[in-house]
């Protein structure tokens, strides 16, 4: 695990810290997105919420994680899938927020239809979110 690690954050051209590993190890782990503040619950005695949110953002950048937006105006964040790259995210997926726990579930099978947009837009990212019950709560 620890080389599969190392080979992603070296695929990026990333200096693997603990820091980077650490977070990325805690992403390979979880199967729903994490927030900062559920990394930092778990890192916290290691690293300060700075080093955290650098760290967050230089994989968003690389296209490692990509971002969720959810109705509080939080974000959460959630491991790529491997054909995004550096200023490239290919996540164009549906994303479900469990109304009653809280998780938040990347839906790779459902793709998000293309979105026409008037010419001279250019689209940037698609989110779609769908909140409900998921498969622990109903």
């Amino acid at each position: 695990m620890k080389n599969e690690i190392a080979e992603i954050l070296k695929r990026n051209q990333l200096s693997v810290t603990d820091s980077r590993q650490k977070i990325l190890e805690l992403f390979r782990h979880s199967n729903s997105a994490l927030a900062h503040a559920d990394i930092e619950k778990q890192t916290s005695e290691q690293f300060d919420r700075v080093t955290i949110y650098r760290t967050l953002q230089t994989f968003v950048e690389k296209g490692i994680v990509h971002t969720i937006p959810t109705t509080d105006n939080s974000v959460l964040y959630a491991l790529c899938k491997d054909n995004c790259s550096e200023g490239h995210h290919h996540d164009d997926h549906v994303h479900f927020i469990c109304d009653d726990c809280g998780t938040t579930y990347c839906l790779e099978h459902i793709t998000i239809p293309k979105v026409e947009v008037p010419q001279g837009f250019i689209t940037k990212q698609t989110d779609v979110v769908v909140s409900g019950q998921c498969d622990k709560c109903s």
